[in-house]
């Protein structure tokens, strides 16, 4: 697989993994020793650009991505997140803090997981209403400067607080949700990233699978998936969904690709600092997913799928 360089020299994969549903948000976890094969796998195939988070599992993840490339931990990238502490089991929503004090003992939790002594890619995972983001960027600047960070980035911010955390510490990416059924972030996010030369790095470019064309409004998704209970994996919507599907597998059929891959392709013909990190438990998924870094759209065939997406009308039933 290609390589391109973020930030300050930072050499990432064309295609990241998203680590995220080995042990988190799609059922129950795949046992240890599988993830740790299917990462080791993916490292085999090219990719050296992993992202995981203190909170996923909570911990397991992170320990997975540590034992995973213990031996040759220089030879990949990896990126982690911080300021989630822990879920509201009363409420069901994240319990947030990136005060200084938090984070140090954040860092300190990922190095000992990960069994490194510096972070490649570290995140805010999302923002923190009781602490600035300009103290944020400090005490990230502070981390870089005694070697326990290389570089950070913000997950699922806007504009404003991109623009202000870059003037205080550069920001080296911009994690969101970004594919053909989501594409919020093109109003301003990213914009902003282009202007300040900020890698975006989309999670769920595959829209969580539906864009895999292996998703239908029959498919029954196991306790513990997300995608359960997302208003955008209900029947009747899926079924709306469809003549997005018919034309992305209209296109992969022209190609000799599969659906994923033109899916994928369409994230990355934006600008060449945009980097998806798509997640599967599959090795075959991995390969595949691989593939769509030989896969260049034409500008036609771009504008093609750009006209089509703007007379779809499927964001706002899927994303109420």
């Amino acid at each position: 697989m290609k390589t391109k360089t973020i930030g300050k020299g930072l050499k990432v994969s064309a295609i990241g993994l998203g680590c995220m549903g080995l042990s988190h948000g799609f059922g129950p976890p795949l046992e240890k020793a599988a993830s740790i094969k299917l990462l080791r796998q993916a490292f085999d195939i090219g990719y050296t650009f992993f992202d995981t988070a203190e909170i996923y599992g909570p911990f397991d993840n992170e320990e997975l991505v540590g034992e995973a490339f213990t031996g040759f931990r220089d030879q990949v990238v990896i990126a982690t997140k911080f300021g989630i502490t822990h879920m509201d089991d009363s409420t069901g929503k994240m319990v947030l803090d990136a005060s200084p004090n938090a984070i140090r003992r954040a860092i300190d939790g990922s190095l000992r997981r990960l069994k490194t002594d510096c972070i490649d890619l570290y995140y805010q995972h999302r923002q923190d209403p009781q602490t600035k983001i300009e103290i944020v960027a400090d005490t990230m600047q502070k981390l870089i400067q005694i070697g326990k960070i290389k570089s950070w980035g913000l997950s699922a911010a806007d504009a404003d607080t991109i623009r202000r955390a870059h003037a205080v510490c550069p920001v080296t990416a911009v994690e969101s949700e970004y594919s053909m059924m989501y594409r919020k972030i093109e109003a301003d996010v990213l914009p902003v990233c282009e202007d300040l030369g900020i890698a975006v790095i989309p999670y769920s470019p595959l829209a969580k699978g539906f864009l895999s064309g292996t998703l239908s409004k029959n498919t029954k998704f196991v306790e513990g998936d997300l995608r359960k209970i997302m208003a955008r994996f209900r029947p009747e919507v899926m079924d709306a969904n469809q003549a997005l599907m018919r034309f992305v597998e209209k296109l992969a059929a022209e190609r000799n690709v599969t659906p994923a891959q033109i899916s994928l392709a369409w994230v990355m013909a934006r600008n060449e600092q945009i980097i998806p990190i798509p997640g599967t438990r599959n090795a075959d998924r991995l390969r595949e997913n691989a593939g769509a870094d030989n896969i260049a759209l034409s500008k036609e065939e771009y504008h093609r799928l750009n006209k089509l997406l703007y007379s779809i009308d499927f964001m706002e039933v899927n994303y109420t």
